[in-house]
């Protein structure tokens, strides 16, 4: 119990972590690079705690424009039992030049696949919505390529001490759990903005 009532402690990503093109890295980001401010998720499509959170942080997305880069990386857990195959199916579409909107579609449907006991047909259904090539998306929806990235992403949050999800992290400053809530990530963006514009 002691353990668990400690206060947590904000981790920082390392400089050497931090998210840049320099490190090669095939991100899924949306706005603009040299944005003032960076919030970096680690989520799981079939955490109801991610799901409750993504209306919130488009809203913020659309609010703070040009003022903010979102980066999402995958962290699924195998108590989920589709996890995996949603962060597979996300990453597919990202082959296809589609990641986001099948992030957002899985999402907003996650009350309705995750209940369900075999997802492909579904996932198959939202590659056809959102105009995806359905042959090559199956094919890349189970390959390697598709697992590896996933795999990266999860091995990087690991390292960086990510347990939970959602984690978010606000220029590479890690938001502590009680602040995951749109009022608290407004206020942590606000301050962000404000540190960068006094050079800090």
């Amino acid at each position: 119990m002691l353990y668990r009532a400690k206060r947590p402690q904000t981790t920082a990503i390392p400089k050497a972590m931090a998210a840049s093109k320099e490190r090669g890295e095939e991100l899924h980001a949306r706005g603009p690079a040299n944005a003032a401010v960076t919030l970096e998720e680690y989520g799981d499509f079939q955490c109801p705690p991610c799901g409750g959170l993504e209306v919130p942080l488009q809203q913020i997305e659309r609010d703070y424009a040009s003022s903010l880069r979102v980066i999402f990386r995958n962290f699924p857990f195998t108590i989920h039992e589709h996890a995996h195959e949603a962060a597979y199916a996300a990453e597919a579409a990202g082959l296809q030049g589609r990641f986001w909107e099948m992030h957002d579609l899985l999402y907003r449907e996650q009350a309705v696949w995750a209940k369900t006991k075999d997802v492909q047909p579904l996932f198959d259904s939202y590659a056809g919505m959102i105009g995806l090539n359905l042959e090559r998306f199956k094919k890349d929806a189970g390959g390697e390529q598709v697992k590896a990235k996933v795999e990266s992403d999860r091995k990087r949050g690991e390292e960086l001490g990510v347990k939970n999800t959602p984690t978010i992290f606000i220029n590479n400053q890690s938001v502590p759990p009680t602040s995951l809530n749109p009022v608290a990530l407004r206020a942590a963006i606000d301050a962000a903005v404000k540190d960068r514009d006094n050079g800090s």
